[in-house]
């Protein structure tokens, strides 16, 4: 590729990236709290669920949750947040998320507690396992719910749901979407020590943006030593990049890679748009894409692999680029620093009020913020989701020169722009496409509101 210089970029004001395409408008939040005075009628039981996952799939599963035990008419017991061993952090609910203001919001929708009453507990033991587990399939129905699961709650009074992530279809009735919409974007909030510095991270980069109005891009960079390991792709590392990434499987997914008959094609693997992008080519894709060195940048990461000396590149190409490392003191990250998810938080919070989001691998944390992006910028997602299948032909191609590189990449800059508003289609994710359901309009009136979001 040519060499990349200033003066071939074409230089952009990051306020006016995103020009808000479509035709019905700008939309605003639209969930509307349940102002009844006449309180809950009498619970069915208590439901109690096993969160799996990192953060964001944990936040599936308390949405999801929230959904089920309104719609059945039960008490939620707070979600237990289950230990992973890849995640490796302990944190309860309520280290992640401020519990009393997550019961006080959705008090007239749904009884929460944070315990079953020890005499209905008697009956099993005062033990959770004995305690009938359903097993239920991946994306069912909210009718499942009411037909299965429901005549056993009311059996039985206590019912278990373990794993609970995506445990509920995204095709579901306006009732169940409503609650999803109030427990993602109004109930969890996070607690108040992430909530703190998360809000103190974000001035801090606003401060360090003041060339560019106080606003600054977010980059989710997936290329920690387990993303890397886990895609299975081929960098530039060599041998000893190979028997990283060997020990790496190993530790993480003992056999997964080595059983009998597997055969792994790093090649096909990288043409199918699988592999992390790396630190480079990562700034390749923000310099054709007309950010220049000048551009502050937020890095949303764990740690990267071999840093020293995959970091190098991007950072001689956006010195302004800062981590929740840089920017916040080892004193004042100490609380978090051993905690994967309340680390994800303070990214997540700072990713969250960037002018734009840059997302490089796809998973729960990107398909999260995408929506909560919308929900709190009219509807428009602000967010650059790159064709990576497309992105590794440009890369690999030897002979592409930088003005085809940048008139492509500037290409699908305005493909994400043009996509930025996209209304929820019925498989699709609540959590990514929140409206119709969570908004509507921002030029009608609360009376003409969208039927899903009544």
């Amino acid at each position: 590729m040519a060499t990349l210089c200033d003066d071939l970029v074409t230089s952009i004001q990051i306020s006016t990236i995103w020009k808000i395409p479509y035709k019905g408008g700008e939309w605003k939040p639209c969930v509307n709290r349940s102002s009844q005075v006449t309180g809950l009628p009498e619970s069915n039981g208590f439901i109690y669920v096993e969160a799996n996952g990192g953060l964001n799939q944990q936040r599936t599963s308390v949405c999801n949750a929230v959904a089920v035990a309104g719609y059945l008419n039960a008490t939620l017991v707070i979600p237990n947040f289950h230990y992973h061993s890849i995640w490796k952090d302990p944190s309860k609910f309520k280290d992640i998320y401020d519990e009393e203001y997550f019961i006080s919001t959705l008090k007239n929708d749904v009884r929460i507690v944070d315990r079953i009453p020890e005499y209905l507990m008697e009956r099993f033991g005062s033990n959770m396992s004995n305690v009938h587990n359903f097993r239920i399939k991946a994306w069912s129905s909210i009718q499942y719910y009411k037909d299965v699961v429901l005549p056993k709650l009311l059996e039985e009074k206590v019912i278990r749901i373990s794993p609970f992530a995506n445990r509920l279809s995204f095709d579901a009735p306006p009732a169940v979407q409503r609650l999803r919409c109030l427990a993602n974007y109004e109930a969890l909030r996070f607690s108040n020590p992430l909530l703190t510095i998360g809000e103190s991270l974000v001035e801090r980069m606003r401060k360090r943006s003041a060339i560019n109005g106080g606003k600054y891009v977010s980059v989710h960079l997936r290329f920690e030593e387990d993303m890397v390991a886990f895609s299975c792709c081929v960098f530039d590392g060599g041998e000893q990049e190979r028997e990283d990434m060997i020990a790496a499987r190993e530790r993480g997914w003992k056999g997964k890679f080595t059983k009998p008959g597997r055969v792994i094609r790093p090649g096909a693997i990288r043409i199918n748009g699988k592999c992390p992008l790396t630190p480079l080519e990562v700034g390749l894709m923000l310099r054709g894409m007309g950010f220049t060195k000048n551009t502050s940048i937020f890095l949303a990461s764990g740690k990267i692999y071999n840093a020293e000396k995959t970091m190098a590149p991007l950072l001689e190409m956006f010195p302004n680029l800062h981590t929740k490392e840089t920017l916040a003191t080892e004193e004042e990250l100490a609380p978090f620093k051993n905690y994967s998810s309340r680390m994800a938080a303070i990214d997540y919070t700072v990713c969250l009020h960037s002018e734009a989001f840059v997302t490089t691998q796809g998973g729960n944390f990107p398909h999260f913020l995408l929506g909560h992006r919308r929900y709190l910028y009219g509807g428009h997602a602000k967010t650059i989701k790159p064709d990576k299948r497309k992105l590794a032909l440009l890369f690999d191609n030897p002979n592409i020169g930088w003005k085809s590189f940048k008139r492509q990449l500037l290409n699908m800059r305005a493909n994400s722009d043009s996509k930025g508003v996209e209304i929820k289609r019925p498989n699709d994710s609540i959590y990514s496409f929140p409206c119709p359901d969570c908004m509507c309009h921002a030029n009608k009136t609360d009376n003409s509101r969208s039927s899903s979001a009544a």
